[in-house]
């Protein structure tokens, strides 16, 4: 019994101590230190901009049938910078966290991320194999879209939430002198 107590206090004394905040203080100093949080920076909001003019192009083709190709061509975009962002992703997760995907603060992004992805990969296939007619294509890229707009919130929740730490890590703390 106390072997196995001593075998679970030290299984939890390894590796980097997460407290409340979303970094620990290294992996802050990694993150602003690599020119893979500038790229994340850029691509999310330029992926944010697609995704709402092609929500409008698709919701527009899907009510008048007007602009089927602009909506097309919009997913396409939208897949392609889903796609980069991802990949840019895992690198800056790797830097950062020591993982590809899947680190600890931000485990439910990269799931929801996969679903994501998974859903843009089927619009895809669907679209070159000519499966299903092109408005129940357009309806599972709003399904994705939805999702990703979900994805999209939790990101802004984590980016938020990340700046409070840095600004409560700013403050001079309780016992401080002057």
């Amino acid at each position: 019994m106390a072997a196995d107590i001593h075998r679970h206090a030290s299984a939890r004394d390894q590796g980097p101590k997460r407290g409340p905040g979303l970094y620990t203080p290294e992996e802050r100093q990694r993150r602003d230190a690599t020119p893979w949080t500038l790229v994340q920076g850029i691509l999310a909001p330029i992926q944010f901009l697609v995704f709402i003019v092609s929500s409008v192009l698709v919701v527009r083709f899907l009510l008048t049938g007007v602009g089927e190709g602009a909506a097309i061509a919009s997913i396409l975009l939208k897949t392609f910078l889903l796609y980069t962002i991802m990949v840019t992703g895992s690198i800056w997760e790797k830097v950062v966290f020591g993982k590809w995907l899947f680190a600890e603060p931000f485990w439910w992004e990269d799931f929801v991320s996969f679903l994501v992805i998974g859903l843009h990969t089927l619009y895809l296939a669907a679209l070159l194999k000519g499966w299903w007619s092109t408005e129940a294509r357009m309806v599972l890229a709003l399904v994705a879209y939805a999702i990703y707009a979900v994805n999209a919130t939790q990101f802004l929740l984590k980016l938020r939430a990340a700046r409070l730490q840095a600004a409560a890590d700013a403050l001079p703390s309780n016992g401080a002198t002057a």
